[in-house]
């Protein structure tokens, strides 16, 4: 019999959820590489019926949805009574982020299975820089933090950083918290080989404060470049209309789906990702893995993958300092060349899938033995 690893969703996110916003195909990646690995994996989403339709792109991976379209809150409540069976039927429990974790956790104590609390960043830090230290929703985000990490047999984050302010906030969490990064399918990430259009630029990423767009949009206003945006988001009306002046050199891609994303990669001569903080963005990592050369804000989630003028450049977050960047690399062709390759090798090296599934696995089977 396979070990079955359950994954519980964020809050309110659907597999329509992920594929709205391009990324099903590049969250999936991993538990299909579990799945070849021996496990069966299901999925808890808070999708209604239509997740369903997802299922000939999830391969071996149990969708277990919201099949009779019950109110979110009911069906919540109701949800050990929904998939009961396959609850009861799994070896271990896991989170996919902290919001909403506390369901996880009921069911894991319920049931009596193991528990991973998982979470691709500090959803109270977050909250904290966008609401305030002491605002509801960051001492919330901390409350269900506390209180999730001291209860998971295993503590998985993406960073140094994240493991530090863990085991700082948590003392007795020192022994049960490990970091496994994000990864990339360095596979379908790589580089085509053809002629990049040196003069386009590209970000991905939510149209969103902390994505600093303001500052890149400024900092290309007197250059000659073109800027391609992926992603949506509230700020987008705003920032168009603030920066009408750059129509016919900027384009606005909306939302693109994980599996095109190389193609983007492949055509640009620069990605830039100019954000004031990050967790440890996947984003920056595919760019990488394309040999693309990269831009990146000296700022926190950042700075920790770039080796400034080796596998990227670091710059401020002010649209001066994004400004030289952009000009400098522009003018040292043999330099974006070098850090291309450099970054390539460097995410084959540290955050291929395999790896990390490997990192993953190490986890679970340690879990499932004991």
């Amino acid at each position: 019999m396979k070990p079955h690893l359950v994954l519980f969703f964020t809050r309110g996110v659907s597999l329509r959820t992920w594929s709205m916003v391009g990324m099903l195909d590049r969250e999936v990646a991993l538990y299909n590489y579990l799945g070849k690995k021996g496990f069966q994996v299901s999925f808890v989403t808070y999708g209604d019926s239509s997740d369903l339709s997802y299922s000939g792109r999830l391969g071996d991976i149990r969708i277990l949805c919201n099949e009779s379209n019950l109110p979110p809150g009911l069906y919540e409540n109701l949800l050990f009574a929904v998939h009961g069976q396959s609850l009861g039927s799994a070896h271990i429990i896991k989170t996919n982020q902290t919001y909403g974790s506390e369901t996880a956790l009921w069911a894991a104590r319920f049931f009596r299975k193991p528990f991973i609390a998982r979470c691709g960043y500090m959803w109270s830090n977050n909250a904290s820089r966008e609401h305030g230290q002491d605002s509801f929703e960051a001492l919330e985000a901390r409350r269900v933090e506390k209180k999730v990490f001291s209860a998971a047999d295993r503590i998985v984050v993406t960073t140094e950083t994240m493991l530090s302010d863990v085991v700082n906030r948590i003392r007795s969490a020192v022994s049960r918290v490990t970091v496994i990064p994000n990864y990339v399918d360095t596979d379908v990430f790589r580089p085509y080989g053809k002629d990049r259009y040196p003069n386009t630029l590209l970000f991905i990423g939510r149209i969103a404060p902390e994505k600093n767009l303001d500052a890149l949009l400024e900092a290309i206003l007197p250059l000659n470049v073109k800027l391609v945006l992926i992603g949506e988001g509230r700020l987008r009306a705003e920032l168009q209309r603030r920066f009408s002046a750059l129509n016919g050199r900027v384009t606005w891609e909306g939302n693109v789906s994980n599996s095109e994303l190389p193609a983007y990669l492949n055509r640009v001569g620069l990605f830039v990702l100019p954000s004031l903080y990050e967790g440890h963005p996947k984003a920056l990592l595919e760019a990488m893995a394309c040999g693309v050369p990269v831009i990146g804000a000296d700022s926190p989630g950042i700075r920790d993958l770039i080796s400034h003028s080796e596998t990227g450049y670091l710059c401020g977050t002010d649209s001066l300092s994004i400004r030289k960047a952009i000009e400098h690399l522009l003018s040292n062709p043999n330099l974006c060349t070098e850090m291309g390759k450099n970054a390539r090798n460097y995410v084959v090296r540290y955050y291929s899938l395999q790896r990390i599934g490997e990192l993953e696995l190490s986890v679970l089977k340690e879990l499932v033995t004991h």
